[in-house]
């Protein structure tokens, strides 16, 4: 349902409605800007280029036509964005050609959006696990589950093969259960 209301307010975005267009915005602000922030970790810079990026994105609406994928169309187009703008500013730091060393592409306990029986302990251990996997695993974790991308749409966000992003995903999960183990038998060795 979303998917199509997202076609109709592209199409009458591409016609200039700036209603359509204030309603992307705010659909998709705050996912980018949680992004953003993942990257590069300077909030100034992250709501700068994604003004820049809007406006652009409006001004340059006749030249884009038709997406099959509104979602991941703006995910694309906002990270390509982003990283011309910190290769242009000169604070490109292997973000782009190295992406397994991105430090600051954590998961904090308040992203955790799980079941409420959780306490903050448990999502805080959590989020301790899910930071304990590679900077690309933590990324490909977060467009998946937190920005509820398609394994497809990841692919292209991260100019990585589709293959690439299932076995990053593989990998991630192997990790994970087995952090999980070991934290689960801590607390069980604690309580001895």
């Amino acid at each position: 349902m979303l998917d199509n209301k997202e076609h109709i307010l592209w199409s009458l975005f591409l016609e200039g409605d700036k209603n359509a267009f204030s309603a992307i915005f705010k659909m998709h602000y705050s996912s980018l800007y949680n992004y953003g922030i993942k990257i590069c970790g300077n909030t100034h810079l992250v709501e700068d280029v994604l003004q820049s990026f809007f406006i652009n994105l409006f001004e340059n609406r006749k030249r884009i036509g038709e997406v099959s994928n509104v979602k991941g169309y703006i995910f694309i187009s906002y990270r390509r964005a982003l990283f011309a703008y910190l290769k242009k500013e000169s604070i490109f730091t292997e973000i782009k050609n190295d992406t397994h060393n991105r430090s600051n592409f954590e998961i904090s306990p308040e992203e955790i959006h799980i079941n409420q029986d959780f306490s903050s302990v448990q999502k805080e251990t959590i989020s301790k696990i899910l930071n304990t996997l590679a900077p690309r695993e933590r990324e490909v974790i977060y467009l998946k589950y937190y920005s509820e991308l398609e394994t497809n749409e990841i692919s292209n966000i991260m100019d990585i093969s589709y293959q690439s992003v299932l076995n990053t995903l593989q990998k991630a999960f192997t990790k994970l259960r087995k952090e999980v183990e070991n934290a689960v038998l801590t607390a069980i060795l604690k309580k001895k």
